[in-house]
């Protein structure tokens, strides 16, 4: 139920962001998702961006803080996403949830509230020897269309998507 809920988030905010999102259906490469920005014209290239999902109801992030950390589960999750790309590049998005299932809509006349957020992080070419990785995840990362947006303008321009 984290999985379907957190690609219901990802894929309303690509939408708002004017993007399309699609589910891998095949874990190969530690892909979750392929988000793509239509090209500006016929001659122009689409931009596509890979993520990795993961979600976690073991942290609460204080919005004080630089980042909060994630400890990937398995050390192959955490080596698909420290690889260096080409194209497409991939982000790491984790999603905090509240431990009860109960907590994680409230829905209103005026829509429907998804309770905590998705925070993303760019990991090509980190290190790390342990065995289950942990990585830091900047608060001021919030996936928000207007993130999405961002991200997808420095894939077009060649930046890197670390800070």
């Amino acid at each position: 139920m984290m999985e379907a809920l957190q690609r219901g988030y990802v894929t309303s905010v690509a939408a708002t962001a004017g993007c399309t999102t699609e589910v891998v259906q095949n874990d190969s490469w530690g892909i979750d998702v392929q988000f793509i920005k239509p090209a500006a014209s016929a001659t122009q290239l689409e931009t596509m961006l890979w993520a990795q999902l993961k979600s976690t109801t073991q942290v609460i992030p204080d919005p004080d803080k630089e980042f909060f950390s994630y400890q990937f589960t398995k050390r192959q999750y955490f080596d698909h996403m420290v690889k260096i790309r080409t194209h497409p590049k991939a982000l790491l998005i984790v999603m905090t949830m509240s431990q009860s299932q109960a907590e994680w809509t409230e829905v209103t006349h005026d829509g429907l509230l998804t309770k905590r957020a998705c925070y993303w992080v760019g990991l090509e070419g980190v290190t790390s020897a342990a065995d289950r990785p942990t990585v830091r995840v900047p608060i001021k990362n919030v996936f928000d269309a207007n993130a999405l947006t961002e991200i997808m303008g420095k894939l077009d321009r060649g930046e890197p998507l670390r800070d």
